[in-house]
């Protein structure tokens, strides 16, 4: 994207951590080339601050659109209808939500120590058990 093609959204989107990763490095880097545009970035977020509070603003500030992370484990568990299902792909790979892709990051990984957790819990229980035996009134 050329640097004069970057919206008001884009560069608040940008500002809020809401655009996918491409498009926020190339609005990171025009940032950087431009003092302008920095201006530009300042003011505009001088003048959301402000008060002037849209419908659609107030909708992407409070991520509205985002699935909430019951959601997206239900998703990662194959457990959810097809339609949401289509929804949070669509979030997830059309809209690039960063955030609910670091959610659904984060829950696969704490999906993959459920294992481990459960042998160390094993592990606890197995070397407790002489002790709370040897413990036990005659």
């Amino acid at each position: 994207m050329p640097r004069s093609d970057f919206s008001d959204a884009d560069l608040l989107a940008y500002v809020d951590e809401q655009l996918p990763a491409d498009q926020s490095s190339a609005v990171e880097e025009a940032l950087r080339g431009s003092a302008e545009m920095r201006q530009r970035v300042t003011l505009l977020v001088r003048r959301r601050d402000q008060g002037g509070h849209s419908i659609g603003e107030i909708w992407r500030r409070n991520r509205l659109s985002c699935p909430s992370r019951s959601d997206l484990g239900s998703y990662l568990l194959g457990a959810i209808d097809p339609g949401h299902e289509d929804y949070i792909e669509f979030h997830l790979r059309t809209i690039g939500c960063r955030l609910c892709e670091a959610n659904l990051e984060d829950l696969r990984s704490a999906k993959q120590d459920v294992p481990d957790r459960q042998r160390r819990r094993r592990r606890y229980f197995e070397s407790s058990a002489g002790v709370l035996r040897s413990q036990r009134p005659s």
